[in-house]
């Protein structure tokens, strides 16, 4: 009798535990969903603000780069702000990390690029996208977001 007791409380903590795991996964990728997006709306916030910079007249660009940075380090390194040489203007604190690849690498799309390229062609930098070909909690690609 104790055997089967003991058999039929293995299997209940089974049950619970399979019904647990997908909740812990929810917990473990919401987070680093969370991250993703903020990082994501930070970047293109700076790229925002160096653009409205160069369209103001406040720094130097380059040529043909649409007023857009020429890359993300420009951001964080900064540029000089109105002939100034003491002066720099920088967007970004550092480039952050993609939560769901561990690595400071993203996909950039220049103005240049068509809209739905998935490498960068141009010479600037028009918006950023995660590198990871994972699938999110609510079904979308983060390489889409």
């Amino acid at each position: 009798m104790t055997l089967l007791e003991l058999i039929i409380a293995a299997a209940i903590l089974l049950i619970l535990a399979g019904a647990a795991l997908p909740m812990v996964r929810i917990l473990v990728i919401r987070p680093k969903e969370v991250e993703l997006r903020r990082d994501l709306r930070d970047m293109r916030n700076a790229i925002d603000k160096y653009k409205d910079a160069a369209d103001r007249g406040l720094i130097r660009t380059e040529v043909g780069s649409e007023g857009y940075p020429p890359d993300l380090e420009t951001l964080v390194k900064g540029v000089q702000y109105m002939a100034s040489d003491s002066n720099k203007l920088r967007f970004l604190r550092r480039v952050p990390i993609d939560p769901m690849t561990g690595k400071a690498e993203w996909n950039l799309q220049s103005v240049q690029d068509d809209p739905d390229a998935k490498t960068q062609g141009g010479n600037n930098v028009f918006d950023v996208h995660s590198k990871s070909q994972g699938v999110a909690l609510d079904g979308t690609h983060y390489a889409d977001w």
